[in-house]
């Protein structure tokens, strides 16, 4: 098995300097620190690494990308969009990393190397301005979306357990996650 493969790639990808496109760095930030990565899962963050990733997408059986996604709802909604819906959904520019998303989904599909299946899980920004940190809608999702990335895992066979630490929700803190600031 290559550095790169796994049966189950949970990819966060985000700006974490561009206020709520840092969604998807602190989600896995979060599960990494709360959750148990069972044998042939990875807990990805892939930033803003763009066509570098093209490696682990296309040694992935299963997908699922976390990210904060553009769409016509209020911020904070959370966003479930799976398999040939998820290209189209990147292919408008949220932030500069996105155009990296786009280009690495079509490489894995030009190298006919795409994932059995590819989900992505994500909450609509409300700002993608300059500053580190989550809008209050982002930063309250936040917890409804790392639920929905653990139940995706678990339907897919992959449950993600609690590694003995307790969430509390009011207090969920992404500047001191993400700085590596103990929960």
């Amino acid at each position: 098995m290559s550095e790169t493969a796994s049966d189950l790639l949970v990819l966060g990808l985000g700006n974490v300097l561009l206020g709520d496109d840092g969604a998807g760095p602190a989600v896995i930030a979060w599960l990494r620190q709360t959750r148990l990565a069972p044998a042939g899962t990875r807990l990805f963050d892939g930033g803003t690494l763009g066509l570098s990733l093209l490696p682990y997408l296309e040694d992935a059986r299963r997908v699922i990308l976390v990210d904060a996604v553009a769409a016509d709802a209020r911020a904070g909604t959370l966003v479930r969009l799976e398999g040939a819906d998820v290209g189209p959904a990147v292919a408008t520019r949220l932030s500069p990393h996105q155009v990296g998303v786009a280009d690495l989904l079509d490489g894995a599909r030009w190298h006919d190397r795409e994932p059995e299946r590819l989900v992505l899980l994500g909450v609509v920004p409300q700002s993608i301005e300059l500053g580190v940190g989550l809008s209050d809608p982002v930063r309250r999702a936040l917890p409804h979306l790392i639920d929905l990335v653990c139940a995706e895992a678990q339907a897919w066979g992959y449950p993600l357990p609690p590694a003995g630490l307790r969430r509390n929700d009011a207090d969920f803190d992404v500047a001191r996650l993400l700085a590596g600031a103990p929960l």
